[in-house]
């Protein structure tokens, strides 16, 4: 059984739902959630399914060098997130249906999902495919990231161009991450930190993800999602290539190509959340990324993490 239905719920004018992306993986994600709550153990039983492999087992007992392989982390993430947000529903603790989905690069997919745009079984494939992708253009073109601290984005954005590297995301004001060629990259760096960055950091990544480097994997997704099938969303979804709202199926295809080369302008997506009225967040899945981001951007959010067993009920929560 590989079908996932997402309950509706009545609608909320104030909550948005959050989905994360690569880097969030941990081993152990997800175990409490399926021995604990049925419903997401349903979604776990679906993925192993749908992928024709124990994915849980990977989430759960590792090894992690085979977890973090991109080709498995983003069938991981989008299952956790989506295992999460229905054992919430489930245990009473999410009652009421989003004003708005956002989902930082992967996460896209699984916010797709929530909005009921996308089946989950679907969604695992086009994430497992596009990981495949991203590995192959990863060894192509090699390439890293790094993490620049205390400049504006326009800053960062002029000294990419001087340098020869590229933006490849806003996660919240002053925390702008680059990417590119190994020494596009190191010459953006040390540029910035002549500019007044705070800090620079490099990023333990696999490639120069969301830059033109890219590309290969982008052609390879824009022929897989040809023939994928979008619904209308119940809600919103927030877009990673530009941050405005995202309401029509057929718009789908081409946001999830797009941003595969395009920086994550996460920043701009979540000044459009609270900009429609947003001020409560539930980040899904592993980790807090992005709702400490979002507190960067809005300290005078409501955030809330369910990852766990014990925040799908609840009994845990910021």
């Amino acid at each position: 059984m590989s079908n996932v239905v997402i309950p509706d719920l009545p609608a909320s004018n104030t909550t948005a739902w959050l989905f994360p992306g690569q880097g969030a993986q941990q081993v152990g994600m997800g175990r409490d959630l399926y021995e604990q709550i049925p419903a997401a153990r349903a979604v776990f039983e679906a993925a192993d399914a749908t992928l024709g492999f124990a994915l849980s087992t990977l989430c759960f007992e590792g090894p992690e060098d085979e977890l973090t392989r991109t080709v498995n982390t983003q069938p991981a993430l989008v299952t956790h997130a989506i295992a999460a947000l229905i054992a919430a529903i489930e245990a009473g603790s999410v009652r009421e249906r989003a004003a708005l989905v956002a989902g930082h690069s992967l996460g896209e997919y699984a916010a797709l999902i929530a909005a009921g745009a996308l089946p989950f079984a679907e969604g695992l494939r086009l994430v497992r495919e596009r990981g495949r992708l991203m590995q192959d253009a990863c060894d192509a073109h090699p390439g890293t990231m790094a993490a620049i601290l205390g400049l504006e984005r326009t800053q960062v954005a002029a000294l990419c161009a001087e340098h020869g590297a590229a933006l490849c995301n806003e996660n919240a004001p002053g925390n702008v991450s680059i990417g590119g060629t190994h020494e596009a990259v190191k010459a953006t760096s040390e540029a910035a930190t002549a500019a007044g960055a705070s800090r620079v950091v490099p990023l333990n990544v696999a490639g120069a993800f969301h830059t033109p480097l890219m590309q290969g994997a982008a052609d390879g997704m824009r022929a897989v999602l040809a023939s994928a099938v979008f619904s209308d969303p119940r809600m919103p979804v927030v877009s990673n290539v530009h941050g405005g709202k995202l309401t029509r199926g057929a718009d789908f295809a081409d946001e999830l190509t797009d941003q595969v080369t395009s920086p994550v302008l996460w920043v701009d997506g979540v000044r459009t959340m609270l900009d429609a009225g947003a001020s409560a967040f539930i980040e899904f899945g592993p980790g807090r990324v992005l709702t400490g981001a979002l507190k960067r951007t809005d300290r005078n959010a409501q955030v809330r993490n369910i990852g766990s067993a014990a925040e799908a009920r609840g009994e845990a929560t910021e």
